[in-house]
């Protein structure tokens, strides 16, 4: 279900100003999965800014859908976790395409008008073209999932980079009127452990190392060795670190549960959840989509919270 995981903590503080109306809402700050009523009312919220296509003359649309897929809700809660869905629909309208619109447009003027066109009219005829084009460019959507656990605190993206996790976390913040949610704090420099857990061939207790990392020379920020396939108890990669070379990014294994990539932001990249995973919460064939997806996400947040709970001891994460 998730191929990324951007993780961010939620905020432990309730707000003591809160109103009673406000108060009446589910708050995610006191860590407390919503009640049946908040759950309506979270609904309703979300409602508001479901997903529309893009209109003939926007460049993007971002908006929430059902994450189970149908006509189901658009949130879903199981066991205390919440799943979230907003789907991302851009038009197309290339560069390149604009550009050589824009200069068919500024040859035709300065031929039948024998004069040249200056730089204000060129922004202006720019302007104008996009928006006669934008109409007929094709759109391109996106599915962004978001995984709320309130009791253990987490807030986690399904994206592969910060900018998109941002974009979903700030639609939520809209949705919900706050959304205490933030980076989460480290005392341990992450190059540093993923290095030390590299050269000693002993990641934290539940991890394995993967046959894959990322080398980067920290005096020559563009010096990259990337190794794939390859046992990192290997000489070569020994002779990287030796050479000053430090992990950026480190293929890890969870308790032969979970096969993952962490880079030195503490993204998880490329999830992979092994078969024997997979065989322990296999699904009747007949199963409904639905059904499906909602076993996929207790089996996803089944394996990641302890990883994320170890991840969190190991770099000391607050």
């Amino acid at each position: 279900m998730f191929k990324n995981a951007r993780i961010f903590r939620l905020s432990a503080e309730a707000d003591a100003a809160a109103t009673p109306a406000e108060t009446s809402r589910w708050q995610f700050a006191a860590r407390q999965p919503p009640t049946i009523d908040q759950l309506q009312t979270l609904q309703a919220q979300l409602a508001q800014h479901a997903f529309r296509p893009c209109g003939p003359l926007e460049s993007l649309a971002l908006g929430w859908i059902a994450p189970l897929g149908g006509g189901a809700a658009l949130v879903h809660a199981s066991d205390g976790q919440l799943l979230f869905a907003a789907r991302r629909q851009e038009r197309i309208l290339p560069g390149a395409v604009l550009g050589e619109a824009l200069a068919e447009r500024i040859a035709r003027i300065e031929q039948t008008e024998a004069r040249a066109v200056r730089r204000r009219e060129r922004a202006r005829l720019r302007d104008a073209l996009r928006t006669e084009l934008l109409p007929q460019a094709f759109t391109r959507s996106r599915v962004v999932s978001a995984w709320l656990d309130p009791a253990a605190g987490w807030a986690v993206v399904d994206a592969a980079s910060s900018a998109r996790a941002e974009e979903v976390l700030s639609l939520l913040r809209v949705t919900l009127d706050s959304l205490p949610v933030k980076p989460p704090r480290l005392t341990v420099p992450v190059v540093e452990r993923l290095t030390a857990w590299v050269a000693d061939g002993a990641p934290a207790v539940g991890l394995t190392l993967g046959d894959r990392c990322v080398l980067r020379d920290p005096a020559d920020r563009g010096a990259l060795v990337r190794c794939r396939g390859l046992a990192l108890t290997d000489p070569e990669i020994h002779g990287h670190l030796a050479a000053g070379k430090q992990v950026v990014a480190l293929g890890l294994s969870w308790n032969e549960q979970l096969d993952f990539v962490l880079d030195e932001h503490l993204a998880l990249k490329q999830l992979r959840l092994s078969d024997t995973a997979r065989d322990t919460a296999a699904m009747d064939s007949a199963a409904d989509e639905q059904t499906c997806r909602e076993a996929d996400f207790l089996l996803l947040t089944g394996v990641l919270r302890p990883l994320l709970a170890t991840l969190a001891a190991a770099f000391d994460w607050s």
